[in-house]
């Protein structure tokens, strides 16, 4: 006999937990399926947990979540070939009892999240890879097959949370192949190193920390963007472009990974550390236009694999950790109606997310990745000429200073033209409105 859930959640990464922590504390019998050996095996992510969305998941997560460093500092660089002009948002503010962001590490959060999923009553079984969808005649799923003996099992509804691959989904027709402009290939370093030059180098105390996002020459004149995060004991760095790019472009990913910490303005920061791990991850960046069917009958699709992530802002956790959370409670309040799982139904799910941030922030900037991509100069002119005038501004010599208005302005022109950066400026512009 065939054995039956509630719900059946696919993935273990933060979108599956928290669909399938929400479904539990919910009462329902829930089976969640993860390929990994163990919960969070294969999973990667640069660092950055946003408090917001698990503290509607989990209330008192902070009592004994395993986070790093609060953060209390955001700078955003743009580097130059030696050189970075940038800036940075430091607040007292942020030292308080309920901090708004940490930095982690993956696999510790994901441990963590499993044991309060089993705590609450949820069942999860490691080192199965869920093969297909299970549908009746009508079209609607009704369960998933997996890789074990007899491994056909049976549910109301299927929450794909399975990342950015999106595999089952693609296998039913759901959604089509990635395309190498929409998915951006990110890998990092974690880099261990005394805490105490950590405190140092960064001006901060033992538990607080500092995230450095960084754009500019770094990426090779790519559509990318680089990062350096602070954690107890170590440092995570990592860089990241769009496939397309990687694949028409002369540098390969490692490579420009080892650039970036022999750049002069980041050596120094790095200097003495030791590389721990290293690993590789795909990222949903083609944002709003990318976003594939979200429900059917009988299923939904939650986290990377919905593509809901915020390139703009580097977000994604909190985007993954909202969306199974909304998937979840759309099933419980049809469950506690007495409704069945019917496309009809699971629409609610995505009018929940039109009303929440993930939509509105992703519609916002629904025309920013196709400016970016098309635009190269973004990544490649201006970075160059921003940190010489910067470097001409900030020299102190017998030049007066309407004169060095003159030759900065003079070398933007010269750089990008007049109607260039007008043009430019009216594409930026209207990609965030």
């Amino acid at each position: 006999m065939v054995e039956k859930f509630d719900a059946i959640v696919v993935g273990a990464g933060p979108s599956g937990n928290a669909a399938a922590y929400t479904l539990a504390k919910g009462g329902l019998n829930v089976l969640q399926l993860e390929r990994g050996e163990y919960p969070g095996a294969k999973n990667v992510q640069g660092g950055i947990m946003y408090a917001a969305e698990l503290e509607k998941i989990i209330p008192d997560f902070r009592d004994d979540c395993p986070t790093e460093r609060h953060i209390i500092e955001q700078r955003v660089w743009l580097l130059g070939d030696d050189s970075y002009i940038g800036t940075n948002y430091r607040s007292d503010a942020f030292n308080t009892d309920r901090p708004n962001r940490y930095t982690i590490i993956r696999a510790n959060i994901d441990k963590w999240f499993s044991e309060k999923i089993r705590e609450a009553g949820g069942l999860q079984i490691c080192e199965t890879t869920v093969t297909e969808l299970i549908r009746d005649g009508s079209g609607k799923v009704i369960g998933v097959r997996t890789d074990r003996e007899g491994g056909e099992i049976h549910a109301d509804v299927v929450i794909m949370a399975d990342g950015v691959n999106a595999l089952l989904a693609k296998r039913a027709g759901y959604q089509p192949e990635l395309q190498p402009q929409n998915v951006a290939l990110a890998v990092k370093e974690i880099l261990f190193i005394d805490p105490e030059l950590i405190q140092q180098r960064f001006g901060v105390k033992e538990e607080e920390g500092v995230v450095i996002e960084i754009m500019g020459k770094v990426t090779k004149g790519m559509a990318g963007t680089a990062f350096l995060y602070t954690n107890k004991e170590s440092l995570t760095i990592g860089i990241g472009c769009l496939i397309s790019d990687f694949k028409a472009g002369q540098c390969p990913p490692y490579k420009m990974l080892e650039d970036l910490k022999a750049h002069p303005v980041i050596k120094p920061l790095i200097d003495g550390a030791e590389m721990k791990e290293y690993a590789a991850h795909m990222i949903p960046e083609g944002g709003y236009k990318a976003i594939p069917q979200l429900y059917g009958p009988g299923w939904m699709v939650a986290g990377d694999a919905a593509h809901f992530n915020n390139a703009a802002h580097r977000e994604g956790s909190n985007l993954a950790m909202a969306s199974g959370r909304m998937a979840a409670e759309t099933v419980l309040e049809l469950k506690a109606k007495g409704q069945p799982c019917t496309a009809a139904n699971l629409a609610a799910y995505k009018a929940k997310l039109d009303q929440s941030f993930i939509m509105k922030d992703l519609k916002k900037y629904r025309n920013l990745p196709s400016v970016l991509h098309g635009n190269k100069q973004f990544f490649s002119e201006y970075p160059d000429v921003i940190n010489a005038a910067a470097h001409n501004w900030f020299t102190v010599d017998s030049v007066d200073k309407k004169t060095k208005e003159k030759q900065i302005m003079g070398s933007f022109v010269k750089t990008r033209s007049v109607l260039g950066l007008v043009g430019d400026a009216i594409k930026l512009v209207r990609s965030v409105r």
